[in-house]
């Protein structure tokens, strides 16, 4: 069960940053550049697509993670499109992608899909190709349809819980929510999805926003000895969420990372650091967080404002980690490098 658990982590974690890293990367600036050159909208509006793909490259990452064979990591990935919740139907019938779906459903069903493949095994022989792919369509993914609006109602229950914590006082429900979001931003529970759910604005937003800042650039830092500098940077300009696997089998490793998001956090109450629903669900990625917030800043871009965004988006929480790593690692010796190894391959 751990070493089914693990991989289906790992396949998940992969399959996230793919479909992320584009627009995460390109988002933000082809925005400032597409007024210029109207050309560019079609890339942007690419990279935007690419996104709603989250669901079915999970489920093929899953199956190559398995070691499954190509019809079978297929049929995986189709299964998980349907359990996503990405693809709706409008009033004229016509079909639709909106969002990156679910992806605590969408990881459920392509772990029933890996069941299932497995469980048939070679029993199909030569008609493995023209029914595999059917049969995966309707036993994994209508279980993972028709389970999808429990879970979506089961995301909202933890968005109403985390709306009443907006109530505290702003220091006390930054570092609260901050933590929240750290944790959040490990599990394959989305950020976005929990924050658009409850309209999470305003220093709750601001507060969510530098939790995940938190999670990504501590475990830049934690995991660039373990792995590629190029990997270490995809937790800041993808996600955290490829640390997933590592998170749940050992918690510890998030530790600094929680510390640090707490007190960001609070100073987000502190210096009435702001957003909006959709850029509480992110880190630097896209530079989506830091920017909300110095367009919803009194006064813009002022000396003030900008040093604020650069110290809390970007100076503390590299000071933060690095001291916070350097005590659990040299001092209490709680995490390691290895800690953090990622696997690829």
């Amino acid at each position: 069960m751990k070493d089914f658990f693990s991989k289906l982590l790992n396949g998940m974690s992969i399959g996230i940053v793919v479909a992320l890293i584009p627009n995460a990367l390109l988002g933000e600036i082809l925005k400032l550049f597409v007024p210029h050159f109207p050309a560019l909208q079609s890339v942007l509006d690419i990279t935007v697509f690419v996104m709603s793909l989250l669901p079915i490259l999970i489920g093929v990452m899953v199956g190559i993670t398995f070691n499954l064979t190509p019809i079978q990591t297929a049929s995986v990935g189709i299964a998980s499109m349907v359990g996503s919740g990405v693809v709706q139907k409008t009033a004229d019938g016509v079909f639709t992608l909106n969002g990156i779906g679910i992806t605590l459903n969408i990881g459920i069903t392509a772990a029933l899909s890996v069941l299932f493949v497995r469980l048939l095994g070679n029993k199909l022989k030569a008609y493995a190709i023209l029914l595999l792919p059917t049969l995966s369509i309707l036993v994994p993914g209508m279980i993972g349809y028709l389970i999808l609006p429990f879970v979506k109602k089961s995301t909202g229950l933890l968005g109403m819980g985390i709306a009443h914590v907006t109530t505290l006082q702003p220091v006390l429900m930054g570092a609260i929510i901050a933590v929240f979001f750290c944790v959040l931003i490990l599990s394959p529970i989305s950020t976005v999805g929990v924050a658009t759910v409850i309209m999470l604005s305003g220093i709750g937003s601001g507060a969510a926003n530098l939790g995940i800042v938190s999670a990504g650039v501590g475990l830049a830092f934690a995991s660039y000895k373990a792995n590629s500098l190029g990997t270490a940077l995809a937790h800041v300009l993808g996600s955290p969420k490829i640390q997933m696997r590592n998170f749940f089998m050992k918690p510890k490793i998030a530790f600094p990372m929680l510390i640090s998001a707490a007190i960001l956090g609070g100073l987000a109450g502190v210096f009435n650091i702001q957003g909006t629903p959709y850029s509480a669900g992110f880190g630097l990625s896209g530079l989506v967080g830091p920017l909300n917030y110095i367009n919803l800043a009194e006064g813009g871009w002022t000396v003030k404002n900008i040093s604020i965004m650069l110290s809390t988006f970007f100076i503390l929480p590299i000071v933060l980690n690095l001291g916070l790593i350097f005590i659990f690692s040299r001092k209490l010796k709680v995490i390691k490098s290895e800690d953090y190894k990622l696997q690829f391959d």
